[in-house]
């Protein structure tokens, strides 16, 4: 039993991290219907200046704070130099065009950091407890509660403000709501950047979770998080974030607890391919 519990917890722990990542993802595409594949290279940025940040100073706070605003600003390059010129393209140009500046930063980071694993081992806020005899680490517990935070401050955004009213709005119809006096491109770059600045936070966090930030980090967050928007329904924020901490309890429960022998960071396409068959709009959308 104990060791159940400890792989339940882990698995939260690993959904909390699909969560944070596919949230921006889910955010975007909700607002421009664009797969942003390279979303997942933002995340690499961010653990990387989150990391030399620290590094410089001493302060995770502050590395925190210049990451998020970093991949803030690098998240609404992207759209406005990348995505907004593809808009009036059939789908598959900006999705080429995502794969390829995913590639694109994650050789930058490469160059400009090398490509060895680096150690991101920073103290932590919030410390380890234990919970019904189980050990619960400081990193795992700061997943927990970030994770926690950041879903609710979004819900309060979306849900209990103006601006989450308009991007509702421009998420239904963008067209519509720029003739309702919305300023959609407004929304579209506030978009980019919350997803943006939320997935630093998710980039720091892992890297000092698993103690390490690499060029390639990203990448199986990259079709990890593209197939869990499919799961919980393309659009919605949610849906993703259920399938998201769904898969990573699965995936841990299945692979950790019950032995069974499946390719870990291929369960995620092996349930998008099943609940595709089964309901093809997504787990959390209606017809």
């Amino acid at each position: 039993m104990q060791l159940f519990l400890e792989q339940l917890l882990n698995g939260i722990g690993v959904g909390s991290t699909y969560a944070l990542i596919t949230l921006g993802l889910a955010l975007v595409y909700g607002i421009m219907r664009i797969l942003h594949i390279a979303h997942a290279a933002v995340y690499t940025v961010g653990a990387y200046i989150g990391l030399g940040v620290f590094s410089a100073t001493g302060n995770l706070w502050l590395g925190v704070l210049v990451s998020m605003a970093g991949c803030a600003v690098l998240g609404v390059l992207i759209e406005r130099l990348v995505y907004f010129p593809l808009l009036s393209f059939p789908p598959f140009v900006p999705l080429i065009s995502s794969i390829a500046l995913l590639i694109g930063i994650q050789e930058l980071c490469r160059l400009v950091a090398g490509p060895y694993i680096q150690s991101f081992d920073a103290p932590l806020p919030v410390p380890g407890v234990t919970l019904l005899g189980i050990r619960i680490s400081s990193s795992l517990a700061t997943v927990y509660v970030v994770t926690a935070v950041v879903l609710v401050l979004l819900w309060f955004l979306t849900t209990r403000t103006e601006l989450g009213l308009a991007m509702r709005a421009a998420s239904q119809d963008m067209d519509t709501a720029s003739a309702n006096g919305i300023n959609s491109h407004a929304i579209v770059d506030v978009t980019f950047m919350i997803g943006s600045a939320v997935a630093a936070v998710a980039g720091i966090l892992v890297g000092i979770h698993y103690n390490q930030v690499y060029p390639t980090m990203g990448a199986v967050p990259a079709y990890k998080t593209l197939a869990l928007i499919v799961v919980g329904g393309l659009g919605s924020v949610p849906g993703a974030v259920i399938a998201a901490i769904l898969l990573g309890v699965g995936e841990t429960l299945l692979i950790g607890y019950a032995g069974i022998p499946l390719p870990r960071n291929a369960l995620a396409f092996i349930i998008m391919i099943l609940v595709l068959l089964w309901r093809p709009q997504g787990l959390f959308v209606r017809k």
